[in-house]
């Protein structure tokens, strides 16, 4: 998943936007940006902050991010949607085609990389 899909992803359960990233493993190729900066609207998501909030937004830099694992959190109802192979897997909680059983197999080796109590919320 590239760095600056953040700035369009918002959580599919409440809407909320933005989403929290945590990183685990990522990749940083040679690519160049597709135009002049700021290539995101309203978030940037290589300083964490809102587009114009942040000062000068590094483009060049957050276009070579590939997060390979990961994991997206949204801060107001608490829904997870792990990174898993550059995939962001947005199905929401409680849908049928949902498997936090394999989401939590995907997360395990990372799992001491999250907060405590995201942690608990996900393996229990």
């Amino acid at each position: 998943m590239r760095l600056r899909l953040l700035d369009l992803l918002a959580c599919p359960s409440c809407r909320h936007f933005p989403l929290q990233l945590h990183i685990f493993e990522e990749v940083v190729e040679e690519v160049k940006a597709p135009g002049e900066p700021p290539l995101c609207e309203l978030y940037c998501a290589y300083k964490g902050g809102k587009v114009g909030e942040v000062g000068e937004t590094p483009c060049e830099e957050c276009v070579k991010r590939d997060i390979v694992s990961g994991l997206l959190l949204c801060p107001s109802c608490g829904a997870w949607y792990p990174i898993i192979d550059s995939i962001p897997r947005m199905l929401p909680p409680g849908h049928p085609l949902r498997s936090d059983k394999q989401y939590r197999e995907a997360l395990e080796r990372y799992a001491d990389r999250l907060p405590g109590e995201l942690r608990s919320r996900i393996f229990g």
